[in-house]
Formats: C-alpha cells, structure tokens, sequence
C-alpha cells in the first residue's frame, strides 16, 4: 500500500535551536589542486564542486575532535541559551551519522559531557540525513505524551577523515574515471554541529510550536547511497532522480494543510547542492527566494544542516511565521516537519 505517514502534535515547541561552525575552513579550490593529476589524467576540468554542486567550501574540526565532543558542544549552547535548569531534560537524542566505534551510543558520552541526570533516557536514532528530524518528531510525542518535560536533540559531524581517505583514494594512478564520479558526492560533505531543545507550550508559552509533518518512504532505492568513515560511493544521477520523485508523491499524498506556493514563509531544506536545491524548489512548487543556503559555506552536513539552517536564520523569523522543514534521506526516506514560529 502506498501513501504517507503523517503525525500532528499537540503542545510541544522549540524552545531554543543553536549551531557551532567546525572552524578549518576547506575550499573547494584545495581539494581540485589535490586532485589535479588525476583530472588530467582523464580529461577533467577542475571547478565541479564549486561550479556544478555550488560548494564553494566545508569546515573541518581540527584533528582529535571528536563526533561526540562538537555534538555536546551544540547541546551546551542550546541549553544555556534556553536558560532551563539541564537537570530538568529527560531525553536526549543523539543523531550523528558520524561515529568512531558501533558502541557504545554517542549519546552516552554527550550524556556525560553535559553533566545530565541519571533520569535522563539517552540514545541514538539514525536515518541518515533524517535523523534529526525523526528526532524532533520522536520527541515532541513523549512532551504531548507528559512522558519528559525537556528533549534535547544533538548532532555532531565531521567530513575530515572521510575526506582525506577519499582524496588519498583518487590520487592512487590506479584511480579510475568512474571512481571520481562514485565518491563526488563524498567531497561535498561538511563538518558542523547543531542542537535543539524542546519543551512544552504551556511552560514555554514563548516556544515555536512543532505543529505536525509526514514522511514517506522509498526504500527500494537503499542501495544508492553506501558510506561510512573511509569511504562514501553514490549513484548521484539515480539518488537525486528517485528523491525528487519521492518528495512529489509525498507532495501530492499529503493529506492535511500543506497549501504552498504563498502560505509557507520560509522553506528550510536539508542542504545538499545547488542542482538539488533549483529541482527540488521547481518539482515542489516552492520559491527558492524563501530558501535559505548554507551548502556554499558549509557543504553537505546531513542530519545537522536543517537545523544549522534554520539556528542561522532564527533571528530573522516572526511570530506566528510558518516555517516548514524538508529532507530527504539515503535509503531514501522523506520528511516534512512544520512549525509555527
């Protein structure tokens, strides 16, 4: 059966949303001088990610910061910025890609880090570039629920490991054309961190309701889009084809007030390129004057790039704003989530 899953939720809000920038700034000119003799050696120009994917450049954390260290950075900053007593969080929610060992969860040693109560539930949720969106709506469900009072969402990227293995990857002689185009996608990711903190309306009159989203999923195309920490390979051409497709059936299935183009105020997008950012504005309906960029500046940093968009933009939003979230996932999953500024 084909169709949605949609979920609306009752009185939790965003109580605070914050994001820390990785600080080695990368550009996208280095990374076409590392790979110079091999775009030679096949007759390839230098630019593509700068003038194809509109990546101009990525940060880096510095060498022996960890994914769980900028993940407690973010929540740090959230919580301060919140002004809510930590030991009052009930949840915290870890959706890092990005992980040095399979266990124990990140969340453990963001957990710890932040100094949080041993009531807190701590755990990882992962769904590739969704994760922190599957998180919000997890959450919001245990505040409706009475379950937690606070919830905070971590995620801490990084692109640097994978990144040099790749470059090293492509410099090797034995290096082939096809390999550059498998791992292209790998040179566009970004390293970052964001956090968010959410709690109930009726303690935080002041928070941005979460008012409700779907999502629907594709997962016939799983195999797409394969990686871990050494090494990233993409069908890109495919991957961007079959998302494209799945964010319009979920478009045109959706069942409950998602009027746009003219009702929506800004549109933040899970930030990958600017050939997918143009396609999936024209395929929606949506104007790409209402979509804030962060990719030129900070690349691709999956589950952290909605919310690292929408902490940059947070301060030029209203009350009352209708503000709707938009990803789409390896695997491939979609999901919108809606909230009212």
């Amino acid at each position: 059966m084909n169709g949605n899953a949609s979920f609306a939720h009752r009185r939790a809000g965003v109580v605070t949303v914050a994001a820390v920038e990785a600080p080695e700034v990368i550009t996208s000119v280095w990374i076409d001088e590392q790979l110079a003799p091999t775009y030679q050696r096949w007759g390839m120009r230098p630019g593509l990610l700068a003038e194809l994917a509109g990546i101009e450049e990525r940060r880096w954390w510095p060498d022996g910061v960890t994914f769980d260290q900028a993940a407690a950075m973010a929540g740090r900053k959230a919580i301060d910025e919140s002004g809510i007593d930590p030991s009052e969080i009930g949840m915290l929610i870890s959706t890092s890609v990005c992980k040095h060992h399979l266990e124990p969860s990140v969340a453990c040693a963001v957990h710890h880090q932040l100094g949080l109560s041993t009531a807190c539930i701590n755990f990882d949720l992962g769904n590739a570039c969704l994760g922190f969106m599957n998180a919000i709506h997890l959450a919001c469900t245990a505040i409706d629920a009475g379950f937690i009072k606070y919830a905070l969402i971590v995620d801490g990227e990084g692109s640097r490991q994978t990144q040099l293995a790749t470059i090293a990857r492509l410099q090797l002689d034995s290096a082939s054309f096809t390999d550059v185009f498998d791992e292209f996608a790998s040179l566009t990711l970004g390293s970052g961190a964001a956090a968010m903190v959410l709690g109930n309306l009726d303690d935080h009159p002041e928070a941005h309701r979460v008012v409700g989203g779907m999502a629907r999923a594709g997962t016939e195309h799983h195999t797409l889009c394969i990686g871990d920490l050494e090494k990233m390979t993409t069908d890109t051409k495919r991957l961007l084809e079959a998302g494209l497709d799945l964010a319009q059936h979920a478009r045109e299935a959706a069942s409950f007030g998602f009027e746009w183009p003219g009702a929506v105020d800004r549109f933040i997008i899970h930030q990958v390129s600017s050939v997918h950012t143009k396609l999936i504005c024209e395929r929606l309906g949506i104007d790409p004057a209402l979509v804030p960029l962060t990719y030129p500046k900070f690349g691709n940093v999956g589950p952290a790039a909605i919310p690292i968009t929408l902490a940059g933009v947070q301060h030029e939003l209203l009350a009352g704003q209708r503000i709707v979230c938009l990803g789409i996932g390896s695997g491939l999953n979609t999901s919108l989530t809606e909230i009212t500024w």
